[in-house]
């Protein structure tokens, strides 16, 4: 039995990405506009995760947060309670996951069932005991691996007033900070694929 069996995660279809503008990399240009098209009720469903894993002509939407205060950002290493194998042991700048029915309730599927999830990734993950601010500052997307083939990133920059932030999940572990020369430096060979695009991207604010 997969271990994604039962598992629903939010998707669009590759060739609505392509009739907006398929991309590679790290994308800000256009960002909000695509999001908006994504967002529009029928323009995204959930699809079994199983499925879904195996499929490029599809597209899971992954919110992938990253949280800055001042010039260091905070990482992780990815640990084996994650839900992803392919990462394990990778450093991550990005907190977020799967879109899964539950963040539907009692409403219709539209943009504020994906910023529901966001913030509830958010509650899940982390402990933040001070103010941020967030908003979306890019799209990831890389075809060069099984796992970008068949996502794509939603990048969030939450902007913090203090670095009290802990973690709530195991699979987040050995949460730490780092400038954004630290991330480009010393620690961006060990670097997941979309934290290094997006370290890249933050060298250039």
């Amino acid at each position: 039995m997969s271990k994604y069996a039962g598992e629903e995660i939010l998707v669009v279809k590759r060739e609505l990405l392509e009739e907006i503008g398929m991309f590679e990399g790290f994308q800000k240009d256009g960002a909000d506009d695509a999001m908006a098209v994504m967002l529009e009720e029928g323009n995204h469903f959930f699809m079994d995760r199983a499925e879904a894993e195996e499929d490029p002509s599809h597209k899971q939407l992954i919110p992938y947060c990253i949280f800055k205060c001042g010039d260091r950002v905070l990482h992780y290493t990815r640990g084996k309670a994650g839900g992803e194998s392919r990462l394990h042991s990778k450093i991550s700048v990005g907190v977020g996951g799967h879109i899964n029915p539950v963040d539907v309730g009692v409403g219709n599927l539209g943009a504020a069932v994906y910023y529901t999830a966001v913030q509830r990734e958010i509650d899940e993950e982390l402990d933040i005991q001070c103010d941020y601010e967030m908003r979306v500052i890019g799209l990831l997307n890389d075809e060069s691996n099984p796992v970008g083939q068949v996502h794509l990133g939603v990048v969030h920059l939450v902007e913090l007033e203090s670095e009290e932030v802990s973690s709530r999940e195991d699979a987040l572990t050995d949460l730490s900070w780092a400038t954004v020369d630290e991330l480009n430096g010393e620690l961006y060979e060990r670097l997941e694929t979309w934290s290094a695009l997006c370290a890249r991207y933050l060298a250039t604010l």
